[in-house]
C-alpha cells in the first residue's frame, strides 16, 4: 500500500498524470491533416486555430501531460469543424450569388431588364 501511495505521490510532483493500471493512455488524434485541408479550402482564421491546437497535442503528450493532449485534440477537432461548416455555408452564398448574378447579367443583355 506505501508503494502505491508513492507511485501515486511521484506522479503528482512529477506533474504527470497517473497510469492505468500499468497501461499508457492511447494518444489521441491530433487532426492535424483535417486542420490543414480546413485552412486550404475552408476558412483560414478557424483553419489556422486548428493548426496551432493540433501542433500542440504532440508536445504535451511528449511531455506526459496526457489530459492537455486530450483537450488540445478537442480543440484542434472543434475548430477544423467550425471552419468546414463556414467554408460550406460560404460555398453555398457564393453559388447563390453566382446564380443571381448570372441571371442579373443574362437579363441585362436580352434588353429584359
Amino acid at each position: 500500500m506505501d508503494q502505491n501511495y508513492t507511485e501515486q505521490n511521484n506522479n503528482v510532483m512529477n506533474n504527470q498524470q497517473p497510469v492505468n493500471n500499468g497501461y499508457a493512455p492511447v494518444k489521441p488524434d491530433n487532426f492535424m491533416v483535417w486542420a490543414i485541408l480546413c485552412t486550404i479550402f475552408c476558412c483560414l482564421p478557424f483553419g489556422i486555430a486548428s493548426i496551432i491546437n493540433a501542433n500542440k497535442v504532440d508536445s504535451l503528450w511528449a511531455m506526459g501531460d496526457y489530459h492537455g493532449a486530450q483537450t488540445a485534440a478537442q480543440n484542434a477537432r472543434k475548430w477544423f469543424k467550425w471552419g468546414i461548416i463556414c467554408g460550406i455555408i460560404a460555398y453555398i452564398f457564393y453559388i447563390i450569388f453566382g446564380i443571381i448574378g448570372g441571371v442579373g447579367a443574362a437579363a441585362l443583355n436580352n434588353g429584359n431588364f
